[in-house]
């Protein structure tokens, strides 16, 4: 006979093997900070925050928790506006109504109060943008859609309650936030007194990683006098302070209110920069990795099937630590991936594309890409360092402004043999490429040309075939064009790419045929219909790059049964090529034929004529 005390040792063990993981993880991310807290009970307090006590799951590890069927779509809650509608219940019709059958995974951008950055500037993380909808509006998504949210966790809006309360030096969020008091001490301390704050200009700061031009601080009149308030990205995004604890227990709280409506991947954004410390780049310290894992450890522990996907726009050998040993996050964004096969479609030479290709380790189990070509920011350049030489970059450039793009830059400090003591000179580097990717591929670096559609959709077909999750941009989807009055309304070059449609106007342009949304979102369906049906496209299934020279791209993906082998071969050039299937190696006794056109291969030594930017995906079933 079964004995009911048994499930609860179980149980209790669980806990006790829970409690003793985050106790470790607290141990290692707070070694060097005077807490005013024993690490024991600030790991009890996050299993209570995260209301583990009344229902705790025992995450497996290696499991992966998507298939070939996921695909997200990546937008902002006020894309398309329906007068009289929530923009939230809008983007749920236009989902049912024109992708029932193909996204299942949406990624809705800071759907929150904010005060600028387009919601990357949070006021309030518990409640939703009102001008959007309610949290009502969000858990029908998440009832029909797995829904990805962001956690802006590195900074808050200077308008939030918190940095008030900082301000009036009381109150929740008073000792929230990240000073140069607080890096001059080499974070040796939770908190620091005002007298012994420094000025910006007094402080070695040439070590830090910037993303933007902005000046690190800003200066802040509060009750206790002025303080110099660290901001990574702007002046109204002000950073918080995770060496105090008090911070990871209100986002635990915010984590908790998120599962309870219906969140299912949390978006870790800018993690990169969460920790500082004096001396350092401060940008991924191991504190920022061991906060990941701990993250995990809670979210993991409160939904079995969560996912943690890490924002981290930096070059591709540091993005990849944050996999960690399969115990940071579930999926990392291929950052690489949009400026290397934007690269290599304007050149018609997939030479970089390929060499980054054969460097990607394979995700293990557990783990995968989240793959992307356009997002709400621009294409970012940080993540080609190393991958692209200084002139490809530039060629790069160039040609994005001769198709209408914007270009956001960043502040490096340059190499210089100036005495020790001397200030450093400062230079400017592109940071990312602020365009609609339907018109970053209507032509290459000679030009715009008539393969502008063709070029945009054979990005998709390589994107969606690749090892890893598939994102599309609702503006890649739709196959908007860059919004000049809007980047002119607001002085954001990301606004060139942040469009929001009437559904009036929209639904007009998708009636018809002939325009090129209609068409992009017609040939985005159907490559999503085909790969949602193809075992080999499974996000973890085998992946080994091609060799057809620099003007053919192919890749050969195997299903992890190994029933299914697809070869997947683009033309990246502006002319016809022939393709020799011999070159491919396809088993004589298999049957092949092209999933995207339907033609089988009569002959596995034939040689085939691939139009500009024709892709095939050549199956064995």
């Amino acid at each position: 006979m079964l004995n009911p005390n048994d499930d609860l040792q179980v149980q209790q063990k669980s806990h006790r093997q829970l409690k003793q993981r985050l106790e470790q993880q607290l141990n290692t991310i707070y070694a060097e900070i005077n807490l005013s807290v024993t690490v024991e009970d600030l790991a009890t307090e996050l299993i209570d925050t995260m209301r583990l006590t009344e229902q705790c799951h025992t995450p497996t590890p290696q499991v992966n928790h998507w298939s070939e069927k996921d695909t997200v779509l990546i937008t902002y809650g006020d894309s398309i506006l329906n007068q009289d509608e929530k923009p939230l219940q809008t983007l749920h019709h236009f989902l049912q109504n024109y992708c029932a059958d193909t996204i299942n995974s949406v990624h809705i951008l800071p759907f929150f109060p904010y005060s600028s950055d387009d919601g990357f500037s949070v006021i309030d993380y518990a409640s939703v943008n009102e001008s959007l909808g309610d949290w009502d509006d969000i858990k029908k998504i998440a009832q029909s859609h797995h829904l990805m949210s962001d956690l802006v966790i590195n900074h808050c809006s200077s308008r939030s309650k918190w940095f008030d309360n900082f301000i009036r030096g009381k109150g929740t969020g008073h000792d929230y936030f990240y000073t140069a008091a607080t890096y001059s001490m080499s974070n040796t301390a939770v908190s620091v007194d005002s007298d012994k704050d420094k000025d910006k200009d007094q402080i070695n700061i040439e070590a830090v990683v910037r993303p933007r031009t902005s000046p690190l601080f800003r200066r802040t009149t509060t009750s206790s006098g002025d303080q110099q308030v660290w901001c990574t990205f702007s002046h109204d995004q002000v950073d918080l302070d995770f060496t105090n604890p008090k911070v990871l227990l209100s986002f635990v709280s915010i984590i908790r209110q998120y599962l309870d409506n219906g969140v299912k991947i949390f978006r870790l954004d800018a993690i990169a920069f969460l920790w500082k410390k004096a001396s350092t780049p401060c940008i991924n310290l191991p504190e920022t990795h061991e906060m990941v894992r701990l993250l995990r450890t809670l979210i993991e522990h409160a939904r079995a099937d969560a996912v943690i996907i890490t924002e981290t726009n930096i070059p591709n050998k540091e993005n990849l630590t944050y996999f960690g040993n399969g115990n940071e996050a579930h999926c990392i964004y291929n950052f690489a991936l949009p400026p290397l096969l934007v690269n290599t479609l304007i050149t018609g030479n997939c030479h970089y594309l390929k060499q980054w290709m054969m460097s990607m380790p394979p995700a293990q189990n557990g783990t995968a890409y989240f793959n992307f070509i356009a997002s709400h920011d621009g294409i970012g350049l940080r993540p080609t360092e190393g991958l692209l030489s200084e002139k490809e970059i530039n060629k790069l450039v160039t040609t994005m402004q001769a198709f209408g793009g914007q270009i956001s830059w960043r502040t490096v400090t340059a190499n210089n043999s100036a005495p020790k003591n001397a200030q450093a000179e400062q230079e400017r580097k592109p940071y990312e490429l602020n365009i609609t990717l339907y018109d970053a591929l209507q032509g290459t670096t000679a030009g715009k040309d008539e393969w502008g559609h063709a070029r945009f959709i054979c990005a998709h077909t390589i994107m969606f075939a690749l090892e890893g999750i598939p994102g599309i941009y609702i503006h890649s989807l739709l196959g908007t064009s860059n919004d000049y009055k809007k980047r002119e309304h607001t002085s954001h070059n990301r606004s060139i790419n942040r469009h929001r449609w009437s559904l009036s106007s929209l639904t007009d342009k998708l009636d018809n045929p002939d325009s090129q949304h209609a068409r992009s979102l017609h040939d985005i369906n159907h490559l999503i219909t085909l790969r949602t049906a193809q075992p080999a496209f499974h996000p973890n299934a085998t992946q080994f790059t091609l060799q057809l020279g620099e003007k053919i791209f192919g890749f050969w993906r195997q299903s992890i049964d190994r029933s299914q082998s697809i070869f997947c071969i683009s033309n990246i050039s502006d002319t016809p090529l022939t393709l020799p299937l011999a070159s491919v190696n396809l088993i004589s006794s298999d049957f092949w034929y092209d999933l995207i056109t339907g033609d089988t291969i009569e002959d596995i030594c034939q040689i085939l004529i691939l139009k500009p930017y024709q892709t095939l995906w050549l199956s064995n079933r």
